[in-house]
């Protein structure tokens, strides 16, 4: 475990999965966490099961695809805890389909949240991040085999991110680092249709035969904001049992 007692985390997308884990895993580290995703009941149920005194875990609906809740969200951080030094952008979506058939509003909705969302909270968070801060994008294995099947738009996003994080890190440091974390299958609820129909071919196709567990991804998180990797920067972790070796 790291320190972070007296740091505040923004995480995005914390209701499941490697965001939730992420919020678990800082707050364990005795950072203050502000939960933020679109499915408003379960974070505040995430928020009173870490924190029933509410010092130290506030929660807020927020849709990645508005600029606008971006705002509202960091500003209530702020208000909250007086600053921003983690931000972990976890909000995404992971559609089906061939790209013959992927609709305009299917395309657009992926780009929304797994893209722009990550712009908009960023932008947002940097003016009032303290000196010192990281910001940890969730990019993914996609993003590095040269294509997915059936994710065209969603690796296109991660594809993305991978460039906007290199670019971050450039303009931003040395006052704040910027890194990403691209994780391969992983046991959460977003891929959990890809599990049920692929996991065996998955696994066998995996040096370490498993799936990944979030916390191991919220480690790793946790890594890239901690002063154990206060040289590293614009750089990206892949997360995947070696199924793809970069």
């Amino acid at each position: 475990m790291f320190e972070f007692a007296e740091k505040v985390l923004l995480v995005t997308g914390a209701a499941s999965g490697i965001g939730r884990a992420t919020a678990e895993y800082f707050f364990k580290c005795g950072a203050s966490v502000f939960l933020a995703d679109l499915n408003s009941n379960v974070v505040a149920e995430l928020a009173a099961k870490l924190d029933p005194t509410g010092s130290r875990v506030a929660s807020m609906k927020y849709d990645a695809g508005h600029s606008t809740d971006a705002k509202s969200v960091v500003d209530a951080c702020v208000s909250r805890f007086g600053e921003i030094d983690f931000l972990v952008p976890c909000a995404g979506i992971y559609d089906e389909n061939l790209i013959e058939n992927i609709s305009d509003e299917q395309w657009l909705r992926t780009m929304s949240v797994n893209l722009n969302g990550v712009f908009y909270i960023v932008r947002q968070a940097i003016p009032v991040m303290s000196d010192g801060g990281a910001i940890v994008n969730m990019a993914s294995q996609a993003a590095h085999l040269g294509g997915s099947i059936t994710h065209g738009h969603y690796g296109a996003t991660k594809g993305a991110i991978l460039a906007f994080t290199r670019t971050l890190a450039k303009e931003l440091g040395p006052r704040i680092r910027a890194n990403a974390v691209s994780p391969g299958s992983i046991e959460t609820p977003m891929i959990s249709r890809n599990i049920a129909t692929r996991g065996e071919e998955i696994v066998s196709r995996t040096p370490l035969r498993r799936l990944g567990k979030p916390e191991e991804i919220a480690s790793v998180i946790a890594f890239l904001c901690s002063d154990a990797a206060s040289f590293v920067t614009g750089e990206t972790i892949l997360v995947n049992g070696g199924a793809y070796m970069g």
